[in-house]
């Protein structure tokens, strides 16, 4: 299967909420976890905003559906990262590591200073594999901070905040 990196339209709002469910899919084998897909998914709402802003891109395959999706926004000098999600059936393929390929070079057109997010720290396809793309457990940063507690009284287990510096800025 090959697919193809865009930016999101609003025409792909409605498919995306589908793509994170198959995603989350992953987490049944997370015993602490296993309840993600009976979660909220990112509402079409949000992915219109996003769109709108020009900071959400999609994968799409020959038949120009989406099959992964990255949505994020600008806050002050950073892209954050709010979700990143490939549906189930074609993990492992590099799928989400050219979404946020994309995501980076968009922030270094910006001039921004770096990529930011929040994921699960225990979750080999989270934190170990934003390591991989030389992401760093972010410290100190209130902003990132505030997210993550956030997420920790939604019950969200093992959180932490990470940070990607933007080459050349």
């Amino acid at each position: 299967m090959s697919w193809t990196i865009r930016v999101a339209a609003l025409s792909d709002a409605g498919a995306l909420p589908q793509v994170e469910f198959s995603a989350s899919r992953s987490f049944l084998i997370i015993p602490d976890l296993a309840w993600l897909p009976d979660g909220d998914d990112m509402p079409v709402e949000a992915h219109q905003r996003y769109i709108s802003q020009g900071t959400e891109w999609v994968a799409v395959n020959e038949s120009e559906e989406p099959v992964g999706f990255l949505a994020s926004e600008i806050v002050n000098r950073d892209l954050h990262l709010w979700e990143l999600a490939v549906r189930k059936d074609l993990q492992n393929r590099g799928i989400g590591r050219q979404l946020v390929c994309v995501a980076e070079i968009f922030a270094q057109e910006r001039h921004l200073e770096s990529l930011t997010l929040t994921t699960f720290s225990h979750v080999p396809w989270n934190a170990p594999w934003y390591s991989r793309l030389g992401f760093e457990i972010s410290v100190g940063d209130e902003r990132l901070a505030a997210l993550v507690r956030a997420e920790t009284e939604r019950g969200w287990p093992r959180r932490c905040a990470m940070r990607k510096a933007i080459d050349g800025v």
